[in-house]
C-alpha cells in the first residue's frame, strides 16, 4: 500500500524530527523542544557536539540522519536508499552509534532517528555494510512480494492512490499494509529503541497511509514515542499533512516557505498572528523549521546562503511559541548532491565547509530563552507596519528585531521586572526601568533578546 514525502526532490531525503507520543504533542519529550538537526554528521561527531555545545545551550534533541545500511557512493542522499536495516552507513557502527547515544543521554540531549522506511533502495551492488542487493531483493529482509505492485514512479499528487502506491523518485516501494513489511519495519525502529533513541522523523510519511503507520508504531516497544513525521503540503493535493496527527507531531512546510517570503519580500509586520492565524496547523502537533537539508537545496526555503534574514528567521523562530523548532546544521554546497565534507567527520565547526547553523551566537543563544519563555503567551507586540517588530513572552522574555535598511532606537514596553538583563543577541547589558520599559538602538538587520535569568553577559 504505499508511502512518502519529500520536497527536495533530487533523490530523497528530508530531515526533521520525530513525532509524539501517544496523542501528539509537539515538542520531544521533556521541556527543552528545540532540537539541533546535525545532517550527515558522523556519530562521533555527533556525541562531541552534545558534550561540548547541544547540552549546555539548552537543546533538548539531537537529530541524525539515516544510520541504517545504504548504497555506496559520496552523495548525500545515498543515506536515503536503504539496503538493510543494519547500522552500518556512511555515518558510522552500531558502537559508534550506541556510544553516541549514551554521551549525548549524558549531556542531557535526546537523540531523535531520520528513520527511511517508506522505501528501499533502486539499483543493485552491495550495501556500505557488505550487503548484496537488487531492486526488490534484500537478501534476508524483503523480496518482490514485499513490495507495491506499482513499479513506475510518482506523477500525480491529485491521485492518492499513486501517490502512496508508486515509487518515490524510482526507489522499490514497500507495501506497509503487509504484516511482514510491517513486522519488518517495527524490528527495526525496535531495535534502535533498544539502543537509547527517544524518537524517530519518519521520512516521506506522506507516501505512506497514515493508518500504516499507526499500524507500525503501535508494535514498538515503547508505542508513546516521540514520532515526528515528515508530509510535505501541497494545495490541493490527494494527500494532505493533518491527516497524520493522529500518531504524532507533522511538519508544516508552510512555515518555513511562508517565511521565507515575509523576510525576503514582505513585511515582518505580518507574523503578529503567524502560525494558526495563517491556516497551519495546531501548535500542538506541528514540527517547524527555517530550512531542511532538502528545503536548503531546492529553493523552496531560506538557508545559510541569505545571511541576516536567515539568521533573523531563526531568531523569530525561536522566539515565537508556535510548534517544536528543529534548526538545520548542515554543510556548504554548490553541488547540491555533494556528500558531506570529510565522510561525515566535522573536526571544528567553521572548517572544511560545516557550517554549525546550530552554534552561530545569534542563534544558539535563542535556545535558552525559549526554554526559559515556554508556556508563556506573546505580549507586547509592537511594529513599525513594515520590517521592525518587538514582542514579549509574559514576565519571562522580549525580543525585538529590526529587518530595515536602518539602524532604530526607541523605547519598547515590556511586561518583565524592573532590573538588568543581558542582551544575548550581542551580550550587552540592558536595563529596564520601573514602568517595565527598555530603551535600545538596533542596526540594520540585527536583533535584541532579553529573558528572565539571564542578568549578566
Amino acid at each position: 500500500m504505499a508511502r512518502r514525502t519529500l520536497a527536495g526532490v533530487a533523490a530523497l531525503a528530508v530531515a526533521s524530527v520525530v513525532m509524539t507520543p501517544t496523542v501528539a504533542q509537539a515538542a520531544p519529550p521533556g521541556n527543552k523542544d528545540v532540537t539541533a538537526v546535525l545532517f550527515e554528521w558522523n556519530f562521533t561527531s555527533v556525541a562531541r557536539e552534545c558534550t561540548n555545545t547541544l547540552g549546555p545551550a539548552g537543546y533538548g534533541s539531537v537529530q541524525v540522519s539515516p544510520p541504517a545500511e545504504h548504497i555506496q557512493g559520496s552523495q548525500w542522499w545515498t543515506s536515503y536508499q536503504p539496503v538493510s536495516y543494519k547500522i552500518a552507513g556512511r555515518l558510522g557502527d552500531r558502537t559508534a552509534f550506541r556510544n553516541m547515544v549514551n554521551t549525548c543521554h549524558s549531556a542531557g540531549v535526546k537523540v531523535v532517528v531520520d528513520a527511511v522506511i517508506n522505501h528501499m533502495a533502486a539499483g543493485n551492488g552491495t550495501g556500505t555494510g557488505g550487503s548484496a542487493y537488487t531492486k526488490y531483493n534484500y537478501p534476508g529482509l524483503y523480496s518482490s512480494p514485499d513490495f507495491d505492485n506499482c513499479t513506475s514512479q510518482i506523477t500525480n499528487y491529485q491521485d492518492r492512490w499513486n501517490v502512496q502506491n508508486c515509487e518515490l523518485v524510482g526507489l522499490a516501494d514497500l507495501d506497509t499494509g503487509e504484516n511482514y513489511v510491517r513486522g519488518a519495519i517495527a524490528g527495526y525502529l525496535n531495535d534502535l529503541l533498544s539502543l537509547g533513541v527517544d524518537g524517530f522523523r519518519i521520512d516521506a510519511a506522506k507516501h505512506m497511509p497514515a493508518a500504516d503507520l499507526a499500524n507500525i508504531k503501535s508494535r514498538l516497544s515503547n508505542p508513546g514515542v516521540y514520532w515526528k513525521q515528515e508530509a510535505i503540503y501541497g494545495a490541493g493535493e490527494a494527500v494532505q499533512p493533518s491527516e497524520y496527527t493522529g500518531t504524532g507531531d507533522v511538519q508544516e512546510f508552510r512555515y518555513a516557505y511562508d517565511l521565507k517570503r515575509v523576510f525576503n519580500n514582505e513585511n515582518l509586520a505580518y507574523l503578529k498572528n503567524y502560525g494558526e492565524g495563517w491556516g497551519y496547523m495546531n501548535s500542538g502537533v506541528s514540527g517547524v523549521f527555517v530550512d531542511n537539508h532538502d528545503t536548503e537545496r531546492n529553493g523552496s526555503t531560506l538557508n545559510y546562503k541569505d545571511g541576516a534574514n536567515y539568521t533573523l528567521a531563526n531568531v523569530f523562530m525561536l522566539a515565537w511559541p508556535y510548534g517544536s523548532p528543529d534548526i538545520n546544521s548542515g554543510y556548504e554546497f554548490s553541488d547540491h548532491d555533494a556528500g558531506p565534507p570529510n565522510g561525515g567527520q566535522v573536526n571544528a565547526c567553521w572548517q572544511n565547509g560545516w557550517k554549525c547553523q546550530h552554534a552561530w551566537p545569534e542563534i544558539k543563544s535563542m535556545v535558552a530563552f525559549r526554554n526559559t519563555t515556554r508556556g508563556q503567551a506573546v505580549t507586547n507586540w509592537w511594529d513599525n507596519g513594515n520590517d521592525a517588530i518587538a514582542f514579549g513572552r509574559g514576565n519571562k522574555g522580549f525580543v525585538a528585531i529590526n529587518h530595515e535598511s536602518g539602524s532604530l532606537t526607541r523605547t519598547y514596553q515590556t511586561s518583565l521586572p524592573a532590573g538588568t538583563y543581558c542582551n544575548v543577541q550581542n551580550n550587552t547589558p540592558v536595563t529596564v526601568n520601573g514602568s517595565g520599559q527598555l530603551t535600545a538602538t538596533l542596526g540594520s538587520n540585527t536583533a535584541l533578546a532579553v529573558y528572565a535569568g539571564k542578568s549578566s553577559c
